[in-house]
């Protein structure tokens, strides 16, 4: 069971990541594109904080809470947009995707793992 600390810690950069997205609203369209990267949420990004569970379980459970799901990809995280039952089947994995990019959001239009 997360503690006290780690449902605000998550609470507050959720309510970060939201700002940031909002912020980026306005821009152009993007070009469409195939990423290779790891399914995460925008809140934690590459680093789940919530170390007594696996990050699959960590990037759904801020899901359910409110923040995006997120596309790792080195030091990138792109905000994700569609596609949400893919985007939970590979919680955690490297996939290929293909969506999208505008900024930092993809919208995507497909999700395969990496073999």
């Amino acid at each position: 069971m997360k503690s006290e600390y780690s449902v605000r810690v998550c609470s507050f950069l959720a309510a970060v990541a939201l700002l940031g997205a909002a912020t980026g609203q306005g821009q152009t369209s993007g070009s469409q594109k195939t990423l290779i990267g790891v399914v995460s949420d925008s809140m934690c990004g590459a680093n789940h904080m919530a170390k007594d569970m696996p990050s699959a379980e960590c990037l759904r459970m801020c899901v359910k809470k409110g923040t995006k799901y997120a596309l790792v990809v080195g030091k990138d995280v792109y905000a994700l947009e569609g596609h949400e039952a893919d985007l939970d089947k590979y919680a955690a994995q490297k996939v290929n995707l293909t969506g999208t990019v505008n900024a930092q959001t993809v919208t995507v239009q497909s999700v395969t793992p990496v073999k």
